[in-house]
């Protein structure tokens, strides 16, 4: 059986474990978070390199950016050289090919933004679902000011922002990244904050613990793309009457896994170093084993005519 850890800065509260088969092999995947704690991260990982297939960083992104413009994280790189001998990833490598195909998915499913204003709440994070979302929707707001740097300037010209990026976020990239992302017991918290966004959108995007950390107690027939999505953030959406909840990687006991597992358990399965695997490479594996986005209705009517 191959084996595929997740160690996260997040909270251990979301802690999980699962079995699955892929391709006729059993693999054992756990999701072990620190609490924030980033000595206590790089502790476990040194203790399992070498001793399983695959790790994955979680509750952190190594990097922000897209194409050749990637600002790495002072405290994920950290992380990363931890491991000399397992292959240590994140999930971006997985990312922007995977999302940006599940947006053709869904369109595919019957799904059409073309009269859609979508909230994407930090296209830094998610460039490739962003991106998609870019080119088939009515309007759009790139979050990242707002639920980043928590400041109401909502951006809608991605040329703009990328320049912008270009100035700030070499600089973020240097700060603790519990300044700049909810870590450990901070992923509990909700506090109710620019509801005015919330409430313009149909459609809110990216990453779940920034929508989450802000989101109101009414979010009537959205639609929600995201993923690390445990059974009780699904009650949450639920009671805030969230029409459809879209996650990119798929349903695994209950819960959907975070990029990084998803990058884990295909670098496992591949059995090559993850600078040798393209965003083509991870697509072709995807549909090798199947693996879908999981759409789920959690009330009433979405606005989306599908199929």
């Amino acid at each position: 059986m191959k084996r595929v850890v997740s160690v996260s800065i997040g909270s251990s509260a979301r802690d999980s474990s699962s079995e699955i088969e892929v391709l006729g092999e059993q693999i054992s995947i756990q999701r072990i978070g620190t609490n924030g704690d980033l000595a206590k991260a790089a502790a476990l990982i040194r203790q399992l390199d070498g001793k399983v297939d695959a790790i994955g960083i979680g509750g952190m992104d190594l990097y922000i950016g897209w194409g050749d413009n990637k600002y790495i994280f002072r405290d994920a790189k950290k992380l990363t050289t931890a491991a000399n001998k397992t292959p240590i990833v994140d999930g971006t490598g997985l990312k922007d090919g995977l999302e940006a195909h599940v947006v053709d998915y869904l369109q595919h499913e019957g799904m059409d933004f073309s009269d859609k204003k979508v909230l994407i709440v930090s296209i830094m994070d998610r460039f490739g679902l962003g991106q998609a979302l870019t080119n088939v929707s009515k309007e759009i707001i790139y979050g990242d000011v707002i639920f980043c740097l928590k400041m109401p300037i909502p951006l809608k010209s991605l040329t703009f922002l990328k320049r912008l990026a270009r100035v700030v976020a070499p600089v973020i990239c240097q700060l603790p990244f519990k300044l700049v992302y909810p870590t450990g017991e901070k992923q509990h918290d909700i506090t109710p904050r620019f509801e005015q966004f919330y409430a313009w959108a149909d459609v809110i995007a990216g990453d779940f613990h920034f929508i989450r950390k802000f989101m109101p107690d009414d979010l009537s027939g959205k639609t929600i793309i995201t993923n690390t999505v445990t059974k009780e953030n699904r009650q949450e959406l639920r009671q805030r009457n969230v029409a459809t909840l879209v996650t990119t990687t798929p349903n695994i006991g209950g819960r959907s896994y975070g990029t990084n597992v998803m990058e884990a358990v295909l670098v496992a399965i591949s059995g090559k170093d993850p600078k040798e695997l393209t965003p083509q490479d991870y697509l072709v594996l995807l549909q090798e084993i199947g693996f879908k986005p999981d759409i789920q209705q959690l009330n009433g009517e979405t606005s989306f005519v599908t199929c």
